[in-house]
C-alpha cells in the first residue's frame, strides 16, 4: 500500500477498501477530471463507453436466447454477463453518461460549474450513442443475429418491443431504478483497491437493473437501433409484430429513459452521498487526504 494512503481497515467492515467517505472524496476528484477534460478525449472515450455497454447487450442477449433456461436463471445469468460493459468502462477507463450522472457532486462542492456539468452530459451522451451506433454496425454485419438458427435476433427484437410499448411514465421510472442500481456499483466500485475490488463489487447491482429490466439509455442505444435495422431489412420471425419498432418508438424510450438515469443518478446516489458524507461532515470545504488529517490531527496533539 502506498505512503499516505490509509492503511486501517474499515471499523465496519473489517475490509481493506476505501471508507465511504474516502469514496466520496474519489468521486468528486473523478468527476472534477470528467467535467474539466477536453472536447476531444472526452468524446473518444464516450464513443469507447457506447461500444463497450453495447457488448454488455450483446452478452446479455445471447443468453436472452436460450428458450431451454428458466425465466430466473435466464435473466439473473444475463444480467450477470451484462456486467462486462461497466468493467469495460471503469477499468478500461471510458465516459459514460449515467455514471456522470455523479459529477453534481463535484459541482455541488464548488469545484465544478453547472455548466461544466452540463456540457460534459451532452457530449458524452452524443458519443455514447455514436459508439452503440458503430457497433450494431459491426453486430449487423457479422450476421451475429443468426446464431441459434436467429434466435439472438429474435430475443434482440422481443426486447426491442418491450421497451418502446410503455407508457413514458413508467419508461421514465425504470430509468431512475436502472441509474440509481448503476450509480451505486459505481460508488461500490471507489471502495475497490484492485481490479478484482472493482468488478466483484459491480456485478450483483448491474445484475439487479438488468435482471429486472430497467431502462438504461445507453445500452438502448445499442438495442433499439438494432431492432430497427433487424426490421427494416426483413429480419423478422414470422408471426411477430415488430410495428413498434420506429424511429419515434426509439426516441420516446430514449428521451424518458434518460431523464429517469439522470434523477436516478444524481439525485438518489450522487446528491444522497454528497449530503451525507461532504455537507454533513466537510461543510462543502475541501476534503484532506488522508495524511493530511493525520498531521493535523498529530499538530494539534502537539499543541
Amino acid at each position: 500500500m502506498a505512503q499516505g494512503e490509509s492503511s486501517q481497515k474499515t471499523e465496519i467492515t473489517g475490509v481493506d477498501a476505501y471508507t465511504p467517505v474516502e469514496m466520496e472524496d474519489r468521486a468528486e476528484k473523478t468527476g472534477i477530471k470528467k467535467a474539466t477534460m477536453p472536447i476531444i478525449p472526452s468524446f473518444l472515450l464516450a464513443v469507447i463507453a457506447g461500444g463497450a455497454i453495447g457488448l454488455g447487450g450483446m452478452y446479455f442477449c445471447i443468453v436472452l436466447a436460450d428458450s431451454s433456461l428458466s425465466f430466473a436463471v435466464q435473466r439473473v445469468l444475463g444480467g450477470t454477463v451484462f456486467a462486462l460493459g461497466l468493467s469495460l468502462v471503469l477499468i478500461g477507463g471510458a465516459e459514460l453518461f449515467t455514471g456522470s450522472t455523479m459529477n453534481v457532486m463535484s459541482m455541488a462542492s464548488g469545484h465544478v460549474s453547472v455548466g461544466q456539468v452540463l456540457r460534459n452530459w451532452v457530449l458524452v451522451w452524443c458519443g455514447n450513442f455514436i459508439g452503440a451506433i458503430g457497433l450494431v454496425f459491426l453486430v449487423f454485419m457479422s450476421h451475429h443475429m443468426e446464431m441459434n438458427n436467429g434466435a439472438v435476433g429474435a430475443a434482440v427484437l422481443k426486447l426491442a418491443i418491450g421497451k418502446i410499448t410503455p407508457d413514458a411514465t413508467t419508461i421514465f421510472f425504470k430509468g431512475i431504478l436502472c441509474n440509481l442500481m448503476v450509480c451505486l456499483a459505481v460508488w461500490l466500485a471507489y471502495a475497490g483497491r484492485s481490479v478484482v475490488d472493482k468488478i466483484s463489487a459491480m456485478i450483483l447491482p448491474i445484475g439487479l437493473f438488468v435482471a429486472a429490466g430497467f431502462e438504461h439509455c445507453v445500452a438502448n442505444m445499442y438495442f433499439l437501433p438494432l431492432a430497427w435495422l433487424l426490421t427494416a431489412t426483413g429480419h423478422v420471425p414470422a408471426g411477430l409484430d415488430v410495428s413498434a419498432i420506429t424511429i419515434p418508438g426509439i426516441l420516446h424510450n430514449l428521451v424518458f429513459a434518460t431523464l429517469g438515469n439522470i434523477v436516478g443518478g444524481s439525485v438518489m446516489v450522487g446528491g444522497m452521498y454528497w449530503l451525507i458524507y461532504r455537507r454533513g461532515m466537510g461543510g462543502g470545504r475541501p476534503m484532506p487526504t488522508p495524511a493530511a488529517a493525520a498531521n493535523e490531527r498529530y499538530r494539534a496533539a502537539s499543541r
